[in-house]
């Protein structure tokens, strides 16, 4: 049987598709390979999802169904899929909201339809997102949390991704798992994150900005347990019950770490200081986040290892590396 990946040319597509072909799996990796960071970036991840002889890629939009119905024509054996494709980025979601409408609502719902009909399909999994907590000051967060007053559309989207998942999964018996990851980060990362972004320019000489005076935290999730909070919620599928098959789980690491520790693990990892600017906090923005992972502990096993003691200095070698910095 094959796994669908969308995004897999995406940070953490790339992580779980590889992981999956290294456990026997075979793997469609699914990817538009649009140009909202480097392409470069995307082309080298898939490079080496290439040397897998499980691997197949299909270029195609998430929002254009004819284009995926064609991108999986002859793969009738799906029978799980891993839906990691977005439009992802806070910020960017100010500027640009038709590019979240399209790839998250019009992309997921045509996701949530080729899964509806693929007639051996056991297990949806979707990437969610700790924004959909908004504003919310009740910490850690919890999924029983009130998640209504979203704060950027970036955020919007996710938690309307999670309503359209439910209604499929009781509609027509589709099991689903939402998982909300909580800033995911490691090597081969995505360049507009703040660990990218302070990396380049520390190597470079610039300054960075910091938000909110760098008065921030956040529950840093290093890429190896986001992966094995994924694969374990997709070996794990959801039955209904008298309730639709639909189960949301936080992948976060259980800590809420300040900023400004770890702009200092960076600086020591590459040797050198950043000379750092305080900026106010941009709109759409949180403070803090901390994830309450306890649901994944008891039903997944999931038990994020890494702290950012240990993954900033991988982050930074692999970036060294791959930069040749």
């Amino acid at each position: 049987m094959t796994i669908l990946v969308t995004g897999a040319a995406g940070f953490i597509g790339y992580h779980v598709a590889t992981a999956l072909l290294d456990r026997g799996e075979a793997v469609i990796g699914l990817d538009n390979l649009c140009d909202y960071y480097d392409v470069r970036l995307k082309e080298a991840r898939l490079k080496r999802l290439g040397a897998h002889a499980g691997f197949t890629f299909a270029r195609a939009d998430i929002a254009d169904g004819r284009a995926i119905a064609a991108a999986l024509e002859g793969h009738g054996d799906i029978d799980r899929v891993v839906h990691l494709a977005a439009q992802a980025g806070v910020r960017h979601s100010i500027d640009h909201p038709f590019d979240y409408a399209r790839a998250n609502l019009v992309g997921h719902l045509t996701v949530l339809e080729v899964c509806r009909g693929l007639p051996g399909l056991r297990h949806l999994v979707y990437a969610s997102s700790s924004s959909v907590y908004g504003g919310n000051t009740t910490f850690p967060f919890s999924t029983a949390d009130r998640v209504d007053s979203p704060i950027s559309l970036y955020a919007a989207t996710k938690k309307s991704a999670e309503l359209m998942s439910h209604c499929y999964a009781h509609l027509y018996d589709i099991p689903q798992t939402g998982l909300r990851f909580f800033t995911a980060y490691g090597p081969w990362g995505r360049p507009d994150m703040a660990l990218f972004i302070f990396a380049k320019a520390i190597v470079a000489g610039s300054p960075i900005h910091l938000f909110n005076n760098g008065d921030m935290k956040r529950d840093f999730t290093y890429i190896d347990d986001v992966v094995a909070g994924t694969l374990a919620a997709l070996d794990r599928p959801p039955t209904g019950g008298e309730a639709a098959p639909n189960r949301v789980y936080n992948i976060g690491n259980n800590r809420a770490e300040p900023l400004l520790r770890l702009v200092e693990l960076l600086e020591n990892a590459l040797g050198a200081k950043a000379e750092r600017i305080l900026e106010p906090m941009p709109p759409g923005d949180v403070k803090e986040t901390y994830a309450d992972i306890s649901e994944a502990r008891s039903e997944l096993g999931y038990a994020p290892s890494v702290t950012i003691d240990e993954g900033v200095p991988r982050f930074a070698a692999w970036f060294r590396d791959h930069y040749g910095v």
